[in-house]
């Protein structure tokens, strides 16, 4: 069935001709862009920011006291744990501590180093494990220089003593680089676009113009982080989410110039009617992605802001590079588009002429047949076992990353190892307690007192004055580790009861690292609603524009919900409950990453509205032909199957081969999107539309003024509505 012949006088059209004959000069454009653009942003890049600490939190007025008042605390330190099988005292195991001690305290960006064998309070009682301190002379001290301290360590462990290196600065030190899991995703991309197009040439196209895009994206990630900082991992989400969408949109476009090709067009017209419709699409789909991201500024975290914009600008780039750089490409190839192609066996049996229509319906209609002949049964239990699957993110817990949840061959996880044995699990987790004085004199010790006195608490140490007399601080030590729930709950039993029932403990604020990941955590949990109707409003204004029909613009929000809620039930299975957690890489149990839920809301409601608009667009064009909306369901639902699952199949093999990398964060969202892309592909595009549309019949159209929307379709899709990939 032919398209709707798109209109060759608009900007879009424009664009793509222009493009198209002054290939040479809009390529050699973004090659020297992304150079200089690479060039200046790896060379001047802004420094990542991991302090997640901040706003009107106790943790966060803390810190605030202790920065202001206690500056000689505010360097980095690293510790190093030591486990003798015959105690530290025995001269094999005290010769071979010592020199890692002076080693470690030689090296030129430490400070001195104080030896367990000179402080009793290093040891444990039965002499087997100690601990120390070692200061970094600088804060901003590179991984690269921490490497070879980590390094040190682990060589001297052997013949009955077991030695790690603990804290921030050895747990990045140790962290290897994402390595091939890029790579095996582009890899995992080409292959599935191979099969899809037949051609290499076909393929090559939105890879090369996806990496040239990210590229620039990176690039320009790294210079917005002056303006807007973001933590370290914004590169690594931005990659993985500009990789699936700017191969998905290339995919799209590339698809509609081979259909056009196929219809007689001249590659200039195929590749302008490829941009005014495939292009407009992507344009409404990537803004939409892009608008959802930037629903991650309402949380009204520093941080998160910066990888709102962070995404955003690789998104972005993605668009711009669809529908400038493709249309250049597609001039140098021409007719051969097709070339180096995949041999195909044809069948040489051909259809009798009189073979009914019916019988020739492709896989999808026929399923589609399927469904809508017991609509309400198939909603009912596609709808059933999505609740079920979202059932566990009821249970969901929020935390930061500790070396407790580590791989178990880091220095850092055998660092938190003995030193939880020696010392207990809380010295990972110490709450640090700040208030203002008047004088030196002030008396802390009720409250030193009260906190020592709480069931939970290890001990206390005794406070300490500030060297301008205006403020005073001890630390705390947990029974219980970092990731651990009771901790959580000790840490507002303190503020809500200890703290306030102390006389002077009004005014004392529990801080530390521990203290701000709880904060963090409970400020993510009371904003994430606001934040997800934020990106519900945003894109169903957007969406009912499209299609102009309230109803389809309400259905899509509450599928994308429940797929996006089934994709949360799965990751707490996997990574909380332990649920096949070890086969996918994760070292052990361990809460969600804090970001990571926040983070895939916006972007899988983006990319959910995306293959709405795929899918709907055409039903809504088939719609306006026949006026049945079963018929117009089942022919929009074959004409994008194949390119929504291959869009779908290319989004989960870039997701999934986060796994294969080191971040546990990284793996987390990247397993969550790419259940939530398996679950919208399938049982929400192949089982609830199709049945919910069918149970709404013509309320599908409706619109306020008690009519059903007859008006032209807002955008023909083209490639995601007659694509046959």
């Amino acid at each position: 069935m032919p398209t709707e012949t798109p209109r060759t006088d608009g900007a879009l059209a424009g664009l793509a001709r222009f493009c198209y004959r002054r290939r040479r000069l809009v390529l050699l454009t973004w090659i020297v862009g992304v150079i200089a653009l690479a060039f200046v942003g790896f060379g001047f890049s802004a420094d990542p920011d991991n302090d997640f600490t901040g706003g009107d939190s106790g943790s966060a007025k803390a810190q605030v006291l202790v920065e202001k008042h206690f500056p000689e605390q505010q360097g980095d330190t690293l510790t190093l744990a030591i486990k003798a099988e015959k105690g530290i005292d025995d001269p094999a195991a005290k010769k071979k501590i010592e020199k890692v001690v002076a080693d470690l305290s030689d090296s030129d960006i430490t400070g001195p180093v104080t030896s367990p064998y000179e402080d009793k309070d290093l040891v444990t009682e039965d002499r087997r494990i100690a601990r120390t301190t070692i200061p970094l002379t600088d804060q901003d001290v590179a991984k690269t220089d921490v490497k070879p301290l980590v390094t040190t360590v682990k060589d001297a462990s052997g013949d009955g003593v077991t030695l790690g290196l603990g804290g921030d600065k050895a747990e990045k030190a140790e962290t290897p680089k994402q390595g091939p899991a890029e790579s095996v995703g582009v890899l995992a991309a080409a292959v599935i676009l191979f099969i899809a197009f037949g051609s290499l040439v076909a393929m090559g196209l939105p890879i090369v113009t996806a990496l040239m895009a990210i590229l620039g994206g990176i690039a320009l990630i790294k210079l917005v982080g002056h303006l807007v900082p973001s933590p370290d991992f914004t590169v690594l989400v931005a990659a993985l989410i500009g990789l699936g969408v700017g191969i998905d949109y290339a995919l799209f476009i590339v698809t509609r110039y081979k259909e056009s090709l196929k219809e007689g067009d001249e590659p200039e017209a195929a590749t302008v009617k490829a941009i005014t419709t495939a292009g407009h699409a992507v344009l409404f789909a990537g803004t939409t992605v892009v608008l959802a991201l930037l629903g991650l500024v309402t949380m009204g975290q520093r941080l998160m802001t910066g990888v709102a914009i962070g995404a955003s600008v690789t998104v972005l780039v993605t668009m711009i590079a669809a529908v400038t750089l493709l249309p250049a490409f597609l001039g140098f190839t021409g007719h051969k588009i097709s070339s180096l192609r995949l041999p195909r066996r044809t069948s040489r049996r051909s259809k009798p002429a009189g073979v009914p229509a019916r019988e020739r319906r492709t896989p999808a209609e026929r399923w589609a047949g399927v469904v809508q002949r017991k609509p309400l049964i198939a909603a009912v239990l596609a709808g059933t076992g999505l609740l079920i699957l979202a059932a566990p993110a009821l249970s969901m817990r929020l935390s930061l990353p500790d070396a407790s949840v580590q791989p178990r061959d880091r220095s850092s996880y055998t660092s938190y190892e003995i030193v939880s044995e020696g010392f207990g699990p809380g010295y990972g987790a110490p709450l640090i307690f700040a208030t203002e004085i008047d004088s030196k004199g002030a008396d802390l010790g009720p409250v030193v007192e009260a906190v020592r006195k709480t069931e939970g608490i290890a001990y206390a140490t005794q406070p300490r004055v500030s060297k301008d007399e205006q403020a005073a601080t001890f630390m705390a030590f947990p029974r219980t580790g970092y990731q651990d729930e009771a901790t959580a709950d000790l840490v507002h039993e303190l503020r809500d009861d200890v703290l306030s029932k102390a006389s002077g403990g009004e005014e004392v604020y529990v801080g530390g690292p521990n203290a701000g990941a709880i904060d963090f955590a409970e400020e993510t949990s009371s904003r994430l609603p606001f934040m997800i109707a934020i990106v519900i409003v945003m894109s169903l204004l957007l969406l009912i524009a499209l299609v102009r029909s309230v109803t389809i613009a309400l259905q899509a929000a509450v599928m994308n919900l429940l797929s996006i809620g089934a994709a949360y039930g799965v990751l707490v299975a996997v990574v909380q409950w332990g649920w096949l957690g070890s086969a996918l890489g994760f070292p052990t149990e361990m809460p969600i990453t804090t970001w990571v839920p926040m983070m895939m809301f916006p972007v899988l409601f983006g990319l959910s509205m995306d293959y709405e608009v795929f899918l709907i667009s055409r039903v809504r064009e088939e719609y306006e032909r026949t006026g049945d909306t079963r018929i117009a369901v089942t022919r929009g639902l074959a004409r994008t199957a194949k390119v929504i699952t291959a869009a779908a199949a290319i989004m989960i093999a870039v997701f999934t081969t986060s796994l294969l990398g080191p971040d546990v964060s990284i793996k987390q969202i990247g397993l969550g999107m790419a259940v939530a892309v398996f679950i919208d592909a399938t049982i929400i595009r192949m089982v609830l539309v199709p049945a919910v549309m069918e149970l709404c019949g013509k309320a599908n159209w409706w619109m306020p003024g008690g009519r059903t929307a007859k008006t032209t379709p807002a955008s023909p899709t083209g490639v995601e509505e007659e694509a046959r990939v």
